[in-house]
């Protein structure tokens, strides 16, 4: 909860404080996806101990179709990865309630992009990124286990550069319902695409990670 509550508030808050535009203003697309990779790697390396820092409901799906973790302790994952969004989006709507910034960093289709597209962006980076998840953190990886955070922030900083033209990069159903909740409008007509899109993905990775993983673990 407390860790996607942090991506959830710096990533998104990001995104809102520097008006991240694919379009009109490349330099805030990269700031925005350098927040959400560094938010990944600071809370890998302080909750990873304790919760392997999963902070996204399609990691944790991944993970559970890998059989690395028991069927009712996903579902309480992904049920305070919701809440954690919740709050770093409260949080954030607190906080531009208060100045004349809007918007909470909700993901939504871009311009030109259709819904077709928007999906197939979803599905695809998030199998890379579940895929990146489920390698680095291995068993068969052995010592460099120790910079699994680090893989994983800096893969979900370059998932971030090539998605948020098609839908501002979600991966994340956690991290898109939070901000879709508090900003209505097309982002929460269009929620569903960010959470299929993601689950799926997440799927598809999990059924990769298992044809390539040797040991089968």
């Amino acid at each position: 909860m407390v860790g996607t509550m942090v991506l959830v508030l710096m990533g998104c808050g990001v995104a809102v404080s520097l008006g991240c535009d694919p379009v009109d203003n490349i330099p805030a697309v990269v700031g925005t996806a350098m927040a959400f990779g560094l938010s990944v790697v600071a809370m890998a390396y302080t909750i990873g101990g304790v919760s392997g820092c999963h902070i996204n409901p399609a990691i944790t799906l991944g993970v559970w179709l890998s059989g690395r973790m028991e069927t009712k302790e996903a579902g309480m994952y992904m049920v305070f990865q919701v809440i954690g969004a919740l709050i770093g989006s409260a949080l954030l709507w607190l906080l531009t309630g208060n100045t004349d910034i809007e918007g909470t960093g909700a993901n939504d289709l871009q311009q030109g992009v259709t819904v077709v597209g928007g999906l197939l962006a979803e599905v695809i980076f998030t199998c890379v990124f579940v895929l990146v998840v489920l390698g680095a953190t291995s068993k068969t990886n052995g010592a460099t286990n120790n910079f699994a955070g680090l893989a994983i922030g800096l893969s979900l900083v370059l998932v971030h550069l090539v998605c948020i033209r098609y839908t501002g990069t979600s991966v994340n159903p956690a991290r898109s319902i939070g901000p879709a909740l508090f900003q209505g409008g097309t982002a929460l007509a269009n929620l569903w695409i960010f959470i299929v899109g993601p689950f799926l993905g997440a799927a598809i990775a999990a059924g990769i990670w298992k044809m390539i993983d040797c040991d089968g673990k």
